[in-house]
């Protein structure tokens, strides 16, 4: 994904006198706002420069409310991300205009924290688009030789994401269920994004929730929507997040986490592909594509009894395993330096590159935190360095103490370091010993990844040479 530039420029369609000269001067130093109040005006400044960014006014107090959606039928293609602001009476309107795709509403009057976190999103979301648009035509092979080794944002060449993208490529077009497994940090969201953007929904709306992040009170109005006066505080309408998908993919993260009762309606809604608001008795028929993912083993939640088992199968038709990035280190340098392109940018400092033995630091160590965790050690490290490279001293302290523990010659005989370096590797044989030398089934035992197990197996063969 691409940086954040100096500055975000913004394009606003108004006709609102109050609002024109109170937002720019509110949202700051890091937008710059230009003011159109005529159709024709915002469309000459778009062939000549076009904004980062169009922020459009769907004011029904005055008669621009069809002016304004006139004007993104004209400008959806710009190539711009499309913000709307809008008032209650304006709402069914944005809606409708999400769910082709502009990228999304604002109630008015604006909160000024909120609208500036959205504008930013817009941005990252079109920069990526293009990125990812670009990345894809230098990609693509000078004949036909093979499969183009990386899927629409997703990095790696290892056997592990070849198969996830052959995966991706062959269920972007069904309506079938996918559930994308794999530990926190894997990218588990990028995975769905892929199959969103090169299936027969691109063009419409992709909706990320996050299921754990939502309290239980809430989770059915936020997935459902609601009429006003359905419960104690509403004051009007709610969309909720499978009507604001439309005909696009709505992503349920973190699916493990749903109590049992919303377990329940959430599978009524898969099985008659329709929901109803809370409060009405309307039936809104499901259009999305829905994808799933969890952190967490289903299979056992469903022996526990804390998972349903009808709606096991029902959201399982398809699995994807999102691999950690400890099983694949072939495709570190290749992430580490995607990273390093992107936040060096964003912090503006000129580093270039990653030193060789920065570089065998970084795949060396065990990753429990996955490309999360990898992505903020390398921000970290720009962070850090003075140079145009990212050297050792430069990463954080918890690769620096690996490297320490892990080497022969620093680990003295006696000393702490080399003490429990040795348990590891006893841990380690005695561990693939009883699983009859399957070494898979050893780093589970033990809870680490295989790479990490390999490593310990190394270090145990080393000293029978250096015994020898």
């Amino acid at each position: 994904m691409s940086a954040h530039p100096s500055v975000i420029r913004v394009g606003l369609f108004s006709q609102d006198v109050k609002l024109q000269p109170l937002l720019a001067p509110a949202l700051g130093k890091d937008f710059a706002v230009t003011v159109d109040t005529d159709p024709d005006g915002l469309k000459e400044r778009l062939q000549e420069n076009s904004p980062d960014v169009l922020l459009l006014d769907l004011d029904t107090n005055y008669s621009t409310l069809q002016t304004s959606i006139d004007l993104y039928n004209e400008l959806s293609d710009s190539g711009a991300a499309v913000v709307l602001i809008t008032d209650d009476g304006g709402r069914s309107a944005a809606v409708e205009l999400v769910q082709r795709g502009a990228h999304s509403y604002c109630r008015k009057p604006p909160n000024l924290r909120e609208l500036k976190a959205t504008l930013r999103r817009a941005y990252e979301h079109s920069a990526m688009k293009r990125e990812l648009e670009g990345k894809r035509d230098q990609d693509l092979p000078d004949d036909d030789s093979g499969p183009v080794p990386v899927c629409d944002g997703l990095i790696g060449t290892s056997s592990q994401m070849l198969g996830v993208y052959e995966l991706v490529r062959r269920v972007a077009d069904l309506n079938a269920s996918v559930l994308i497994t794999g530990d926190s940090g894997t990218g588990k969201e990028l995975i769905a994004r892929a199959i969103h953007n090169l299936g027969n929904r691109a063009k419409s709306p992709f909706v990320a929730v996050s299921c754990g992040a939502i309290p239980e009170t809430l989770i059915e109005s936020e997935l459902f929507g609601h009429e006003k006066g359905a419960f104690t505080g509403t004051t009007g309408t709610r969309t909720g997040f499978f009507e604001q998908a439309g005909t696009g993919t709505l992503f349920l993260d973190e699916i493990g986490e749903l109590s049992l009762q919303t377990q329940v309606k959430l599978l009524r809604v898969l099985q008659q592909r329709e929901f109803t608001r809370l409060g009405s008795n309307r039936a809104i028929p499901l259009k999305a594509r829905v994808i799933f993912a969890t952190h967490r083993d289903l299979q056992r939640m469903v022996s526990e009894g804390t998972f349903r088992l009808d709606l096991f199968y029902r959201i399982n038709v398809m699995t994807i395993n999102a691999p950690g990035l400890a099983d694949r280190p072939e495709d570190i340098p290749a992430l580490a330096r995607y990273f390093l392109r992107q936040y060096s940018e964003l912090y503006q400092k000129r580093v270039l590159r990653i030193a060789p033995n920065a570089l065998a630091m970084l795949q060396q160590y065990d990753w429990p935190g996955n490309v999360r965790e990898l992505e903020n050690a390398i921000q970290s490290a720009i962070i850090c360095a003075d140079g145009d490279s990212i050297e050792p001293e430069d990463l954080p302290e918890r690769l620096r103490e690996q490297e320490i523990e892990e080497d022969g010659d620093v680990a003295q005989v006696g000393s702490f370091e080399r003490l429990l370096r040795d348990y590891k590797v006893k841990l380690a044989t005695k561990a693939i010993e009883d699983c009859n030398g399957n070494k898979t089934l050893a780093a589970r035992s033990l809870n680490i990844s295989r790479a990490y197990l390999h490593r310990l197996i190394r270090l145990a063969e080393g000293e029978k040479v250096d015994a020898a």
